[in-house]
């Protein structure tokens, strides 16, 4: 399964509610290292699709949960296992540091 896009309104439900590990990216439209880590998430979520989801937050879109999880910094991308967040990394993590990021949640 490929990476979904996820707003505000659906976060709670997507994300914290949800019964697999969530991997949420949160970027922008103009953020060249998010353009740079979208093929590799994408990648990386077919490899985990049974174990980690991928779902994308634009944060210019979607305000409420950027600050609400204090995200200073784009890329950043945070684990979310049991509602709870688990992992984060903030900037172009690489395919490795993306992978490393995952393996917590879905191992």
């Amino acid at each position: 399964m490929a990476s979904q896009n996820i707003t505000d309104a659906n976060f709670e439900e997507q994300v914290l509610k949800n019964k697999l590990p969530v991997l949420v990216d949160f970027w922008a439209t103009w953020c060249g290292p998010c353009l740079m880590a979208a093929p590799i998430l994408e990648e990386l979520s077919e490899a985990y699709k049974d174990k980690v989801l991928v779902m994308k937050l634009d944060v210019d879109a979607n305000p409420a949960n950027s600050q609400k999880y204090g995200i200073m910094s784009i890329p950043t991308t945070v684990l979310f296992k049991d509602g709870k967040e688990i992992g984060r990394h903030v900037g172009f993590a690489g395919k490795q540091g993306f992978e490393e990021l995952m393996k917590k949640g879905g191992e």
